[in-house]
């Protein structure tokens, strides 16, 4: 399967299918030089991926794994090797690892020389069907995820199903969430298969696992397509902060647990609130929010977070980068498929919605 990003700035494809990391020389171009961005834990593929480039001159960098990869000192690192191995502006960055190795290596890519070419080739369910795809890069803070960045498409997304096949079962479940988002703000089919067979959709090589990353790489990428750098939102039309679905109380919940718990975990957590905040808000349906919670615990995903960590997490939302001031702005659901933009809720209201996740 190829998905189009017909992005105005940067048009690229996006390869769902086994055996589609075979497009990399193809991808990479004319390059003389690529640097390889592969976390510690994935030396040996990242090895595999130099193999591929024959004839070029290839700098690996590895990288820790997971959120430690995402930190200024890392990215100072990255800088460092590049300018080692005399990367120009025609060569190529090729990030391989899951959401935080492709975020890191697209940054290094969009701030190096101002700007180089690079190649996604994620490795993580959470990686094919949102980090790789959409031109968001960056790097962590202390103070927050995300907090320093850049936007900077892909030359190219390789998402190659075979490489799947080893991750660990909470690490599928975790990537799932982001494709049931996709489906509850843009695409029924995405929930019908999930209910379906919640068992069949966490299996990496099944034919329905395939049909859900490609169905969801497609709905970002038509959001991403239309609202590049997220400045379309307006009331009930929402440009790309529609895939901010749950992400605020998320990443809070990352922030408080020191990036301990998977994103797909937390943005779960973060879902179900912000349903249980639409059904308040937005007359969202008791249904939808049921099906929120059949959905979420049937992937293996916590669905409540203990009720004295709220004053924690309201701080720590309000340095989002969604927010304005003090006042949280926040994308909810009316429906199915239907995300409308919140600024600025009732605080009290928001708490109940959090207390309701205790039940």
């Amino acid at each position: 399967m190829i998905v189009h990003v017909a992005s105005s700035a940067a048009p690229y494809d996006v390869h769902v299918a086994r055996g589609v990391l075979d497009l990399l020389p193809a991808s990479v171009g004319d390059a003389e030089r690529v640097a390889i961005i592969v976390p510690d834990s994935l030396r040996r593929l990242g090895d595999r991926v130099a193999g591929l480039l024959e004839g070029r001159s290839v700098t690996m960098v590895t990288v820790p794994d997971a959120e430690a990869a995402k930190t200024p000192q890392v990215l100072a690192r990255c800088w460092d090797a590049m300018a080692a191995a005399g990367m120009t502006r025609s060569d190529v960055v090729v990030g391989v690892g899951g959401g935080t190795a492709t975020d890191l290596a697209g940054f290094v890519a969009a701030t190096w020389l101002r700007g180089v070419r690079y190649v996604a080739v994620p490795t993580s369910v959470l990686g094919m069907v949102d980090a790789a795809v959409g031109g968001k890069t960056g790097i962590n803070l202390v103070a927050g995820k995300n907090l320093v960045g850049a936007f900077h498409e892909p030359a190219a997304v390789l998402a190659d199903l075979a490489l799947l096949e080893d991750l660990p079962a909470a690490e599928v479940s975790s990537g799932m969430a982001e494709v049931a988002k996709a489906g509850l703000i843009s695409d029924q089919r995405i929930l019908d298969l999930l209910v379906a067979d919640l068992s069949d959709a966490l299996d990496v090589r099944s034919d329905r696992f395939a049909e859900l990353v490609g169905r969801a790489v497609e709905v970002k990428a038509r959001v991403v397509a239309g609202d590049l750098r997220e400045r379309t939102s307006s009331g009930d039309r929402v440009g790309r902060e529609a895939l901010n679905y749950g992400h605020t109380l998320g990443h809070a919940i990352e922030a408080d647990q020191d990036y301990s718990w998977r994103h797909g975990q937390a943005i779960s957590v973060g879902m179900m609130w912000i349903a249980e905040v639409s059904s308040r808000t937005l007359g969202l349906e008791a249904e939808a929010v049921a099906l929120h919670h059949r959905i979420l615990a049937g992937l293996g995903l916590p669905t409540s977070y203990p009720i004295e960590r709220w004053t924690r997490l309201r701080q720590l939302m309000s340095i989002d980068k969604k927010a304005r001031g003090s006042r949280l702005r926040l994308v909810g659901l009316r429906g199915l498929g239907q995300p409308v933009v919140l600024d600025g809720p009732d605080e009290d209201l928001l708490a109940d919605a959090f207390r309701a996740l205790q039940r």
